[in-house]
C-alpha cells in the first residue's frame, strides 16, 4: 500500500518535533516551515536544523507562492504559529495573524483536493472554564463539544480555527474536507518542583499531560481514521490531546470513540516517585485559595 502524502506546517517546531521521526517512516513527507531551526524556547527534540523543512511564507495572501507543495497531499498537518509578543489586551494582532494563516493552509488544502486536515488546537479554546466552573466543582468536566470560551485572545484564536475547519468540512462550498482539530494539553515532562505551593497548578498539569507517545499516536489516528463524520454527517472534530490521565477534566469521548485513541500514558503514574512530597488533596482540580 502506498504511504499517505502528508504535508505539515510548522515543521521546524515543538510539537512537530516530537512526531517526525515516526511521520518520516509512515508517510511521504512535504515539510514546511519559515526557518530550518528548531524554534526556541523550549525543550526542542532537534538542535539542529531540521532536514527536509522548506521554507515557505504561509501568512502571505498569494496562495499561488506555496500551492505547488500542496498539490497530491492527502492530509495536511497544520502546527504553524506565530508567537505573541507584549501585554495580554495586545495580543489580538498577533493572533489574528494565525487565524490568517490557517485560513490560508485550510483554502489551499481543499483547492489542492487534500481529503483532511488535522490542525493544533489548544486547551485555551475554553479555558474561561477553568477558574470560574471547573475549580469551584459547578462543572465536573469538560465536554469537546461545549461552547469554546476562552479568556485570552491566544485561546480565541484557535477557537476561531475550529469554527474555520467546520466552513470547510461542511460542505458549504462544495466538498466536504475532513477536518479534525486537536486542543493539545500540556506536551512535554512535567517538573513537579516548579509547583510548590501551588496545588491548582500542579493538578491542571497532573490533568493536562500529553506525553510523547500519545500524542504522536493521536496524531497518527487522526490522520489515518477512515471514518470521521459525526453524527451529523460532516467530518469534522474537536478532540482534547492529552493522556489517560487520573486527574483528566477534559472528555477524550470522540477521540476514543471515532479516532480510536488508546492513550498509554498517566501522569499520575508516570511521576508518581515525584508526587509523594506534594500532598495532594482528592480530586481533579485544586481549590484556588481565597
Amino acid at each position: 500500500m502506498a504511504k499517505k502524502r502528508v504535508l505539515v506546517t510548522g515543521a521546524a517546531g515543538y510539537v512537530a518535533s516530537r512526531m517526525l521521526s515516526v511521520f518520516r517512516e509512515r508517510y511521504d513527507l512535504t515539510l514546511l516551515d519559515v526557518s530550518t531551526e528548531p524554534s526556541p524556547g523550549r525543550n526542542h527534540a532537534y538542535l539542529e536544523p531540521v532536514k527536509g523543512v522548506q521554507i515557505a511564507d504561509l501568512l502571505d495572501a498569494d496562495r499561488s507562492k506555496y500551492a505547488h507543495y500542496f498539490e497530491g497531499v492527502d492530509v495536511v498537518v497544520h502546527l504553524g504559529y506565530i508567537r505573541q509578543q507584549g501585554e495580554p489586551i495586545d495580543h489580538y494582532d498577533s493572533q489574528r495573524q494565525n487565524v490568517d494563516m490557517a485560513h490560508n493552509v485550510f483554502r489551499t488544502a481543499y483547492d489542492e483536493g487534500a481529503e483532511r486536515v488535522v490542525a493544533a488546537s489548544s486547551n485555551h479554546a475554553a479555558n474561561w472554564y477553568e477558574p470560574n466552573l471547573l475549580y469551584p466543582r459547578k462543572k465536573e468536566s469538560l465536554d469537546p463539544y461545549d461552547l469554546p470560551l476562552s479568556h485570552n485572545f491566544y485561546g480565541w484564536s484557535k477557537a476561531t480555527y475550529e469554527h474555520l475547519g467546520f466552513l470547510f468540512a461542511c460542505g458549504a462550498f462544495g466538498r466536504k474536507m475532513g477536518m479534525i482539530l486537536v486542543r493539545i494539553g500540556s506536551p512535554g515532562e512535567l517538573d513537579v518542583g516548579m509547583f510548590a505551593d501551588n496545588e491548582v497548578g500542579l493538578k491542571r498539569s497532573l490533568g493536562s499531560y500529553l506525553s510523547q507517545r500519545d500524542q504522536t499516536q493521536l496524531f497518527v489516528k487522526a490522520i489515518e481514521a477512515e471514518d470521521i463524520e459525526n453524527e451529523h454527517g460532516v467530518p469534522w472534530h474537536v478532540v482534547y490531546g492529552i493522556s489517560n490521565n487520573t486527574r483528566a477534566y477534559w472528555s477524550l469521548v470522540n477521540a476514543r470513540r471515532v479516532l480510536d485513541y488508546q492513550p498509554e500514558d498517566d501522569a499520575e503514574s508516570r511521576f508518581a516517585a515525584h508526587l509523594e512530597a506534594a500532598q495532594l488533596s482528592a480530586g481533579r482540580t485544586g481549590r484556588p485559595k481565597t
